[in-house]
């Protein structure tokens, strides 16, 4: 545990400390108020759990319906 003022003298070292794993805590007299971790260790919010749908179904056509006949000019999207 490393006080305020010892982390703002030693930012560098502290944050190397954090990056090679190791627990840093800051605080204020004995009492703790923060914690450094590296930032792989934090969760990513944008990113879903696994199985969740993020999009809207999709409504598959058959193509034989929209194929017309002979010379008729087809387009598909």
């Amino acid at each position: 545990m490393h006080t305020v003022h010892y982390a703002k003298t030693h930012l560098s070292k502290l944050l190397q400390q954090a990056e090679d794993g190791k627990h840093v805590v800051l605080a204020r007299g004995k009492k703790p108020i923060a914690r450094l971790v590296p930032c792989r260790q934090l969760p990513n919010e944008n990113r879903p759990e696994v199985g969740t749908i993020t999009s809207k179904s999709l409504k598959i056509l058959d193509k034989s319906k929209f194929a017309g006949s002979v010379g008729d000019e087809v387009l598909y999207f």
